[in-house]
């Protein structure tokens, strides 16, 4: 007779790529912006952690269910909605926003790898680029997808970073509990920045499709054998989901709590680079939490630039039915594999031209602030419709918590520009 598993080792077993998504959630790009945000405005912002949360997980599973149900990615299935002209233009928008986002987080990373080891930052760059396209290239998915969960638990160092610098709790938990929208043009946009970064484009595509890749990995490997999903599917990615956004947004969480306690604290606000980050935090905090700060930076980069050039691919190659998939070898699948290794090559000329990595990474997320609620239009008409989603349409629920995010993400962007 069967056993029921317990709570936690059902948890356990469902982990998979919501928490990549989750943790890649975290990249450099996000990692500067929470730093930025408690640099320059304190614990001000720190309700949005918990505020973000459900909005975040809500459009991931709207998107992993997606995957789930048709068996294609998200760009396969809004082409059933849209024309290939849209799709084309919006595959091509993703291209460019996470090429500006791997090139920042590429610079992100090789100053953090300088600060640990003195090696110059344009040899990191390099390294790093070349090393994570060629194990995009030759490695299999389950490999991928595995070191890919593990590389997860380094958001773990944020949050003993956040404790070992002994913040003000009552006031952290105090601006924790109640909400403060800003009062300033720039305080919307490091709102617009903090949504943008947490809800961001990239994520949705990488979500759908590596849905479509477990299937793949799991047997099903024609269209036929991948359409629809059972009630036990979409259950455990939705735990998978859930813990996902929630360690993402606790990780956030921390790191405002980090640069909050530390940085605003004595009047350190207007940083460059990510080094300077890192550098600031040393007298302040000790050496302790500046290691923590740059091995995180790194570690997060490690997971988030495969999702960052696999997402704009799989775009691309279901807008133009390109062979695709991190299974596939490089000679069934060039143009895919292409779009993935064009994408790192032109982020990496990056740290060659002298743009500061911070400010890349903080307007990256505030230009995909400003993206992500046109997308998340199309995605509510694609999961809203019982043809596309074969019978089974995302939860009403869901799409009444997608539909006032799209609003509040549009009204954010809009306050950006007139207050």
């Amino acid at each position: 007779m069967a056993t029921t598993p317990s709570p936690l080792r059902r948890a356990l077993a469902a982990l998979g790529p919501g928490v990549i998504t989750g943790a890649a959630d975290d990249d450099p790009s996000g990692v500067a912006t929470y730093s930025i945000t408690g640099a320059q405005f304190g614990t001000q912002f720190l309700w949005t952690a918990w505020v973000l949360w459900p909005l975040m997980a809500a459009i991931q599973m709207m998107c992993a269910q997606i995957g789930l149900v048709t068996g294609q990615g998200l760009a396969g299935a809004l082409r059933q909605k849209y024309p290939r002209w849209l799709l084309a233009i919006a595959a091509g928008a993703l291209f460019i926003a996470n090429t500006i986002n791997i090139g920042a987080d590429l610079g992100g990373m090789a100053d953090a790898a300088h600060l640990l080891t003195g090696v110059p930052t344009i040899v990191w760059v390099l390294a790093f680029g070349i090393g994570i396209t060629i194990a995009t290239i030759r490695l299999r998915y389950a490999m991928i997808a595995n070191t890919l969960k593990w590389l997860a638990l380094i958001l773990v160092v944020y949050v003993i970073a956040a404790f070992d610098v002994h913040p003000n709790w009552r006031s952290v938990l105090r601006a924790t509990a109640i909400p403060h929208l800003p009062q300033t043009r720039d305080g919307w946009a490091t709102l617009v920045a903090l949504l943008g970064t947490t809800i961001s484009p990239y994520l949705f595509f990488w979500q759908a499709s590596q849905e479509v890749e477990e299937e793949k990995a799991a047997g099903q490997l024609t269209l036929k054998a991948r359409k629809g999903a059972s009630e036990t599917q979409i259950a455990d990615r939705r735990i998978d989901i859930g813990i996902g956004t929630l360690c993402s947004n606790i990780a956030m969480f921390f790191i405002i709590v980090t640069t909050a306690s530390t940085l605003h604290a004595h009047g350190q606000t207007h940083l460059e680079t990510s080094a300077d980050v890192a550098a600031a935090l040393k007298p302040l905090a000790g050496p302790f939490a500046m290691l923590l700060y740059t091995i995180g930076i790194v570690g997060t980069g490690l997971l988030a630039i495969p999702t960052l050039a696999g997402s704009a691919a799989y775009a691309f190659a279901e807008t133009f039915d390109w062979t695709q998939g991190i299974d596939e070898t490089f000679s069934h699948a060039h143009a895919f594999y292409a779009v993935v290794a064009i994408s790192i090559a032109v982020g990496a000329t990056m740290g060659f031209v002298g743009i500061s990595p911070v400010k890349a990474l903080y307007w990256t997320a505030v230009i995909n602030g400003l993206l992500a609620p046109f997308l998340m239009v199309g995605i509510l008409a694609a999961a809203s419709d019982k043809t596309v989603m074969e019978g089974q349409p995302s939860s009403l629920f869901g799409r009444v918590i997608v539909g006032v995010t799209t609003i509040a993400m549009f009204a954010a962007g809009i306050a950006m520009f007139v207050v």
